[in-house]
């Protein structure tokens, strides 16, 4: 957590113009963990491009490896052709593809997402303190409030409209929400609807209260969601507690 990154010209200098950022400077030095708080808080891209040299010398190197890693988690309609998301037509995915269960994961990923303002000191090169906020309008009272939310990402490009993840949680069940190139405050009462209609329509069953419990499920091929369930000789799946 106390390993720096240190800004390059390129890193800088090649963003778009009007491309979200934090103001880095060349030469700057900042710690690993308050860049990944500037990327998924502000959005920042120099600092996405920082992190890339960081971590695999160039920008392609770990394109690359962003791409492997995509396919070893299932993705199967995305490439990436860039470290920050910026418009790229070899740069795409979905829904589905979005990586937002596996980056939950993470516990580090978690805290972050869940963050609602963060400060980053001053630097060898930035002299005042750097305010980051979560722009995600469902954390606070702002009219688009979710009762359960537990954290997300917001995003927006011309080419992609507005994107929004979204995490919450009722009761035992944790539900993600992916919606991608809708239009203004529709981007969460959109998003508000779909995890309503999953919290309204999907339940979590609890199989044991102890122990663990040897399962053959019976899976929606399309999804990969459970639609059925009995106890089986050579199980497909172990579980504990509610799935």
């Amino acid at each position: 957590p106390d390993d720096t990154v240190t800004f390059s010209e390129y890193a800088i200098n090649h963003q778009d113009v009007d491309s979200t950022n934090i103001g880095g400077l060349i030469g700057e030095k900042m710690k690993v963990k308050d860049c990944f708080r500037a990327i998924m808080l502000a959005s920042a891209n120099e600092v996405s491009t920082a992190i890339a040299e960081k971590s695999c010398q160039t920008v392609e190197k770990f394109v690359d490896l962003m791409n492997q890693t995509a396919k070893q988690i299932g993705c199967t309609r995305t490439h990436f052709n860039n470290a920050n998301g910026l418009p790229d037509e070899n740069h795409y995915t979905t829904a589905r593809d979005m990586i937002a269960r596996y980056a939950w994961r993470n516990p580090a990923f978690r805290q972050i997402v869940s963050t609602k303002e963060y400060t980053i000191k001053p630097t060898n090169l930035y002299k005042e303190d750097r305010y980051l906020y979560n722009h995600h309008k469902m954390l606070t009272d702002t009219g688009y409030y979710y009762e359960g939310w537990l954290g997300g990402k917001t995003g927006y490009t011309m080419a992609a409209g507005n994107t929004l993840v979204t995490y919450a949680k009722r009761g035992h069940m944790t539900l993600i929400c992916v919606v991608l190139q809708d239009q203004g405050t529709y981007t969460y009462t959109d998003t508000a609807s779909l995890l309503d209609y999953g919290f309204n329509n999907f339940k979590n069953v609890q199989i044991s209260t102890s122990g663990i419990q040897n399962l053959d499920l019976q899976l929606d091929s399309l999804n990969q969601t459970v639609l059925n369930y009995e106890q089986g000789q050579n199980p497909l799946f172990a579980y504990r507690g509610y799935f």
